[in-house]
């Protein structure tokens, strides 16, 4: 049984969770209301980018690039994103950015906080490792969490972007473990995967509305002799 579990954020133990609200008054070019379609595929390039499906400038790209380690290149980047993805009116690209740094916009998954707590008793330390650009820990002291996690390794505090081994290592640190006595959890094969190369263990779950995954990381503990 792992002595220590690490969580990713996103997709893994909360989710960006938009609402219908935050499009009132946003239009098109051409002044038109956005389509659902578009609202939510805005919604994924904010928070799921698997690559660059739109031109911007090399600046920009640069950005896009580095935007996991500095809050301001993070900003630039989905700025400009969401600029060339239709969002040409001034001021709402950045009023749609602005949604992902309020704590209210993420959701936790059903039984993330039994989980969190569950551990806790246990005596099993938790560290979260995030590619991240803004402080999550608004996000856990909300749910009342915050305490419950011993480390966090973030990527634009520690200055590395998963599956950079210094940020899985900087989460070990903070938790007194081995790599081999420690268990990843994350919702990207390739990123919280990279746990892997150091000798933790490691559980996929997968990124999905929080309705629809009420019991992913029970299950995946369970599957490593933890019982919630």
């Amino acid at each position: 049984m792992p002595r220590v579990v690490l969580f990713d954020f996103s997709g893994t133990l909360f989710r960006f969770e938009h609402r219908d609200e935050w499009f009132a008054g946003v239009h098109d070019e051409h002044g038109e209301p956005l389509h659902l379609e578009h609202q939510a595929e805005l919604i994924r390039r904010l928070t799921q980018p698997v690559g660059l499906t739109v031109d911007i400038t090399d600046d920009e790209r640069s950005a896009w690039r580095d935007r996991d380690l500095d809050p301001r290149l993070h900003r630039r980047a989905y700025v400009a994103i969401l600029r060339a993805s239709g969002l040409t009116v001034p001021g709402h690209a950045e009023t749609l950015y602005e949604r992902v740094l309020d704590p209210d916009s993420w959701i936790p998954y059903p039984d993330t906080v039994a989980v969190l707590t569950s551990l806790s008793r246990q005596g099993i330390r938790v560290g979260i490792v995030s590619n991240i650009a803004f402080d999550l820990r608004q996000v856990l002291a909300r749910e009342g969490v915050a305490d419950l996690v011993s480390a966090y390794a973030l990527s634009f505090e520690v200055g590395a972007i998963k599956p950079d081994p210094r940020l899985f290592n900087a989460a070990l640190d903070g938790l007194g473990a081995q790599a081999e006595q420690a268990l990843m959890v994350g919702d990207s094969e390739e990123a919280d995967g990279g746990a892997r190369a150091l000798g933790c263990d490691f559980a996929l779950v997968h990124d999905a509305a929080p309705a629809d995954r009420p019991r992913a990381l029970i299950e995946v503990l369970a599957g490593h002799g933890i019982t919630v």
